[in-house]
């Protein structure tokens, strides 16, 4: 809902959350005005807002001991290329244009898991961005950590190959990345060692200076050690003066059981406010425009209901396969890696009540509400397939098992389809059809919404239309050539009256001349300023796992065989099986106008 926002980028909140005795978070809640007051009165703030004494002395000393400027060695080999130069913190500070200011504020931004693949490709390219349109505070850090040893020149030389100068204002680009790469700094370390984790968080102070310091670790790992690493930043490394925040990727868990466990034991270093598990999909310009697009327009709102609604169907498809991800994928499935995360997110911000405010609670718990109100999942409404080898223009496609990293004879499914229901009030009757798949004919993420038939339709009975045809359809296509588009009934040019479909349409790059942001730009952005709105929370996390924990069982217990499909096709026969059964045609496999 970023149409909301005045500013081109969102003013920041303060949060200080610290991490003590043992890992036990304490929170304080400030106006951006507390930076702005002496260090007497900021212990005076500290001193009426807590009681604990000893928690109180930690804090004060954090806050009011002045501590005298000492100069250091960085110990690092001085390089002669400016770009890859390594200073001490005055130096970089003083070169920065920084003061060594107490009453500012910092962020540290450490990427766990830095020399992997969506570090490189996703995280690193998304905060380029937001500094290159000025949207990360004035004093900021980013630190790769991982097992890999690497200095600072080497992570900067790999960081530089992924950044791009893709965005809006494309004037001093090449400035701009040689600013931001000497923000770039690098600590080897293992995930599952406090002591690494600590000489980590000495490096991060001498960047910090005394200014309050905010750090976001971002864990892009495997989920296996999701527990030892946060164990370690939280005893370690957490702020001890400003919030301390952990953003999860997914997979959270393989069912109900395993993903109550790994909220229990992040709870045990994280308060569920510290906690940021993302789904990148919730960052889509088109998924976060749905909300406007209906509460803001008046002639949506009222056709949102089982009264005009006949379906909607969430699709997904892609182009290729594993594609040597198949060790990864073959532990989770499509169901587990599209359709419980991305699709049923989605699912829930088109199906929602109108919240109370814009406020992230308020929001999450709408989506909760239809989440809570959805059936179990049934095997009778799920058609699963795998994707098989075929040749097309002399070109030979593998199979999924021809994946080396796959085991052989393995039923994982590489594609899903099914019929979900809402049962209250707005949605009752409604089927909501979900389909996701590797190695399809096309590549393509859109929500269509079918609209019923007109009642007593005059041009139904005296021109013979296809009812199915001629239905009113809006399609917002989150990805690629974002856009929304309406189709509607109208007569052809002439003196004859023939009918046409045809699109009103919002096409985003006609429409707008501005670079569409990344999901993981405007994500990682509202981590920094603590905005929880397309986060997912505990308990929403839960019920989605409670929809679909069942059918996964049964279809793992039971070894169902998925339906085998030729690469590059539109998908299993038993798809349109399943559509036709609630009088639905997939809105995909017409020729769009």
């Amino acid at each position: 809902m970023a149409a909301f926002y005045a500013t081109h980028c969102r003013s920041y909140s303060y949060t200080y959350s610290s991490s003590i005795n043992g890992g036990r978070n304490q929170r304080f809640s400030f106006s951006s005005s507390f930076l702005r007051l002496s260090v007497p009165a900021k212990a005076k703030v500290f001193l009426q807002s807590q009681r604990n004494s000893y928690q109180n002395a930690v804090l004060m000393q954090d806050v009011a001991t002045k501590a005298t400027t000492v100069e250091k060695e960085t110990g690092l080999e001085k390089l002669k290329d400016e770009l890859l130069s390594v200073t001490s913190s005055k130096e970089w500070d003083e070169k920065a244009g920084f003061d060594i200011n107490e009453n500012e504020s910092t962020v540290s931004i450490t990427v766990v898991g830095a020399s992997g693949d969506l570090a490189k490709k996703k995280i690193f390219p998304a905060l380029f961005a937001l500094y290159y349109e000025d949207c990360l505070p004035k004093h900021f850090t980013v630190y790769g950590y991982a097992r890999s040893k690497m200095t600072d020149a080497e992570l900067r030389n790999m960081v530089s190959k992924t950044l791009t100068c893709r965005i809006d204002k494309r004037e001093n680009c090449g400035e701009k990345m040689e600013q931001f790469l000497k923000r770039c700094f690098y600590h080897s370390g293992q995930y599952d060692s406090q002591e690494n984790f600590a000489q980590l968080d000495k490096k991060l102070k001498e960047h910090e200076g005394r200014r309050v310091s905010n750090r976001l670790f971002y864990l892009s790992i495997p989920p296996n050690i999701f527990i030892e690493a946060v164990k370690c930043a939280s005893l370690s490394a957490s702020s001890g003066n400003g919030w301390t925040r952990v953003i999860v990727e997914k997979p959270f868990g393989r069912d109900s059981e395993s993903s109550a466990a790994l909220t229990k034991a992040l709870k045990q270093y994280l308060a569920e406010d510290q906690i940021f598990r993302i789904d990148h999909y919730l960052g889509k310009e088109l998924v976060e425009n749905l909300s406007v697009l209906r509460f803001s327009n008046l002639i949506f709102e009222p056709l949102w209901s089982r009264q005009y609604i006949r379906n909607v169907q969430l699709i997904f498809s892609e182009d290729f396969g594993t594609e040597g991800r198949g060790g990864y994928f073959d532990h989770y499935g499509i169901i587990r890696d599209i359709m419980q995360n991305h699709l049923l997110q989605i699912l829930a911000l088109f199906a929602m009540e109108t919240p109370v405010s814009l406020d992230a609670e308020d929001i999450r718990n709408e989506k909760v509400k239809v989440l809570r109100s959805m059936r179990p999942l049934q095997l009778e409404n799920v058609v699963i397939g795998q994707y098989k080898s075929h040749n097309k223009g002399g070109v030979t496609y593998p199979a999924y098992t021809d994946d080396k990293t796959v085991p052989k004879g393995s039923l994982t499914p590489t594609f899903a389809a099914a019929a979900l229901f809402i049962d209250n009030a707005r949605w009752d009757g409604v089927p909501f059809l979900m389909k996701a798949g590797k190695a399809l004919h096309n590549k393509r993420a859109e929500i269509r919404v079918q609209f019923r038939h007109v009642p007593g339709n005059l041009y139904n009975r005296n021109f013979r239309t296809d009812l199915d045809r001629a239905t009113n359809e809006l399609v917002i296509r989150v990805q690629p050539d974002e856009a929304i588009y309406l189709k509607i009934n109208n007569k052809v040019p002439g003196l004859g009256m023939r009918l046409d479909r045809s699109n009103l349409n919002l096409h985003y790059a006609a429409r707008y001349s501005k670079e569409i942001p990344d999901a993981y730009e405007r994500l990682l952005l509202d981590a920094i300023e603590g905005e929880r709105r397309l986060f997912i929370r505990s308990d929403e996390l839960d019920a989605a796992w409670e929809l679909f924990t069942p059918v996964l069982a049964e279809l793992e217990v039971k070894k169902i065989i998925p339906e085998y499909y030729p690469y590059g096709s539109r998908g299993p026969v038993g798809a349109h099986y399943l559509a036709a059964r609630y009088n639905v045609r997939w809105g995909d496999l017409g020729v769009e106008q």
